[in-house]
């Protein structure tokens, strides 16, 4: 079968092919969970494996797919780490919901929250997708069955990251995802360049442009943090194509450069700011020092904040916002306890919203985006899945820019274009520029 995949082979072959009994998967062991205590460094290298394992059975609402690419997200390198919890947690919950959902209780956890691949089987209830289908899939997985869900996806009790808070994710060979979590692959794009868009590109859409986040409109000054990781280069180009004026914070000289060439004019390298002082950023004098900036460069203070840094930075975007302005949160990559002068936040009528993935409404859109060429891969460097303990680990460390993605069955980079035509009027250079 996978050889079938690989080779481009036709709906109708593979349907007649079986699917195999094992195959290689990124995994975190229930046995290891313990591995770093009382470690500072807790380094995902040796915690994330690449093991054979089983094939599950399919749903009656799923399809499996094999998986051509796929991509780093922090919220692996938390699995790895077993942290802040065990993710083994999240599936003894799941498996105590009985049915189909007990097949999450293991003790391994395929991780991988986006993929990129061909669809393979499919279950008895799915209609709208078929064998031999090109799919991307969304990060999110939630309970069709719940009341909140028709409101908002992201809103049901029972929504999850899947390959964070299920099994059976894409750092691996196969997947298993709901028939609601697939979305056609944009024809113009790699499988690689495809694989890693749709958890961060979302969520930074539901961010800044969803009526649920912070309604940025043309002319809106938006602070973003990280501007060239994987939340950050999308919030940037979704507020240059909004109309925004985006002013990105970096870490290094060399992550501005990139920062410029997607056409970031206003840019911020927190070296420079910090000056060797790297909590000045976390006190009112470094606060005021930022500001200070911000309005050297584009004339006045920020109406959003894109926040995800969380405790080094949250106090600091409280105070950065104007007078009511809006900052808006994803995570807290440097810490969850966050501590600011709620003064900055009542007396000049700012608000602070919770921004939690993206649901399928709002996935589509981002995907329409990129197949329109309007939005670009943040894609900056790919590894193969037996590298993948390196390829996290460059994200555990933040020594990486974009988006980092993983092969899986794809033999090497550049394959799945299927509209070379569509390709050519992006352009390479743009569809390229974070690996320049």
């Amino acid at each position: 079968m996978s050889e079938a995949v690989v080779s481009g082979v036709d709906a109708e072959k593979l349907c007649s092919l079986p699917v195999p009994d094992y195959f290689p998967a990124a995994v975190v062991r229930q046995a290891d969970q313990n591995i770093f205590a009382n470690m500072s460094d807790k380094d995902v290298r040796k915690s994330l494996l690449v093991e054979q394992v089983p094939m599950p059975e399919l749903a009656p609402d799923e399809a499996l797919i094999a998986v051509m690419a796929s991509a780093i997200n922090y919220n692996t390198v938390w699995t790895a780490m077993f942290e802040p919890v065990p993710t083994f947690q999240f599936l003894k919950q799941m498996g105590r919901g009985g049915g189909w959902e007990a097949r999450h209780d293991l003790p391994y956890h395929i991780v991988g929250s986006d993929a990129s691949g061909v669809i393979v089987r499919t279950g008895s209830s799915v209609r709208k997708w078929k064998v031999g289908d090109h799919v991307v899939v969304s990060p999110a997985y939630v309970d069709e069955q719940d009341p909140d869900t028709h409101r908002d996806g992201m809103l049901g009790e029972g929504q999850k990251a899947w390959g964070f808070e299920t099994n059976f994710g894409g750092l691996a060979h196969y997947a298993v995802v709901r028939a609601s979590q697939l979305m056609p692959k944009p024809a113009a794009l790699s499988w690689e360049e495809s694989a890693v868009n749709p958890l961060c590109a979302s969520t930074a859409y539901r961010m800044l442009v969803s009526e649920r986040g912070a309604r940025m409109k043309q002319g809106d000054v938006v602070l973003i943090w990280g501007a060239t990781g994987g939340l950050g280069a999308y919030a940037v180009q979704l507020t240059l194509n909004g109309g925004g004026i985006p002013v990105g914070v970096v870490n290094s000289a060399a992550k501005a450069e990139v920062l410029r060439s997607i056409g970031c004019e206003a840019v911020i390298n927190r070296e420079e700011i910090e000056d060797g002082d790297p909590t000045l950023l976390e006190r009112p004098d470094g606060w005021k020092k930022m500001g200070k900036v911000i309005r050297s460069l584009v004339g006045e203070d920020p109406h959003i904040v894109f926040e995800h840094v969380g405790r080094k930075t949250f106090a600091a975007s409280v105070f950065l916002a104007r007078r009511g302005g809006t900052v808006i949160t994803c995570g807290s990559s440097t810490g969850y306890e966050h501590i600011y002068d709620n003064r900055y936040l009542w007396m000049r009528l700012k608000r602070i919203i919770g921004s939690h993935g993206a649901n399928l409404h709002e996935q589509c859109e981002v995907n329409r985006l990129f197949a329109l060429g309007q939005l670009v891969p943040a894609l900056s460097k790919t590894y193969s899945l037996d590298e993948v303990g390196a390829a996290a680990r460059s994200v555990q460390t933040n020594q990486h820019i974009g988006k980092v993605g993983v092969l899986c069955l794809a033999p090497r980079p550049g394959l799945g274009v299927t509209d070379p035509v569509a390709r050519e009027r992006i352009g390479e250079h743009r569809l390229t520029a974070f690996r320049r």
